[in-house]
């Protein structure tokens, strides 16, 4: 299996998010969505790095920041008509 490498990353300190495109169909049609995946990095006490979604108050500012710039290059990648597309299929749900 091919593993998708992130179109884009950030990270500040220990917390990092990725985004990736996705495929999705709706009404019968095939689109390309962004996603975010948001993590952590640390090392085990054998000196591996491990990933991890849990945050400590300290990190919780870090991945508060790495998602608002996540976000940021989501929304100005689309067109705005996706975007309020998007917003009103939330608020459906």
């Amino acid at each position: 299996m091919e593993t998708q490498q992130p179109k884009k990353r950030f990270q500040a300190g220990q917390v990092s998010c990725a985004l990736f495109e996705n495929s999705i169909q709706v009404n019968g049609e095939n689109r390309q969505i962004t996603k975010a995946t948001l993590g952590r990095n640390y090392k085990d006490r054998y000196g591996n790095w491990k990933t991890s979604q849990s945050y400590s108050r300290n990190e919780i500012p870090l991945a508060i920041y790495v998602l608002l710039k996540a976000f940021k290059e989501i929304v100005e990648e689309s067109p705005k008509g996706e975007i309020n597309q998007a917003i009103e299929e939330q608020r459906v749900e």
